[in-house]
């Protein structure tokens, strides 16, 4: 199981990596196995101010449809438009090109509330 070091972890099974007051935002590779073949993600907040755990979206696999929730609060800026064409990022690339969301952080204090890798190996059992 991949779980990089320079990431934080959701106990929802996203990943967030914090450059200055941006956070990008995608679902972990634990997630994407679990999921299986991702065919549809749906983000229509860009723009909309959020809280934690609000929902975001929804990643579409072949067998099941899961809420994606904000592991912190902030705007949503960016959502990434690839996956418009190719879900299967979050697959393939689920730490790279597979990324979902960009938020400006509202509140970075949120972030003392998220996993480090070594805890989220243990949520996950890894």
């Amino acid at each position: 199981m991949n779980i990089p070091q320079n990431l934080k972890y959701s106990n929802d099974h996203e990943w967030v990596l914090v450059e200055g007051d941006i956070a990008t935002v995608g679902v972990t590779d634990y997630a994407q196995k679990e999921l299986g073949d991702i065919v549809y993600v749906e983000v229509d907040v860009v723009g909309e101010t959020l809280e934690a755990t609000d929902t975001f979206g929804t990643v579409e696999a072949v067998k099941t449809v899961a809420d994606l929730l904000m592991p912190v609060s902030g705007e949503v800026l960016e959502k990434n438009e690839s996956l418009d064409d190719q879900p299967e990022l979050i697959n393939s690339e689920a730490f790279d090109g597979g990324w979902i969301i960009k938020i400006k952080m509202s509140n970075p204090d949120e972030l003392d509330k998220l996993l480090s890798p070594e805890d989220y190996a243990s949520l996950i059992q890894a």
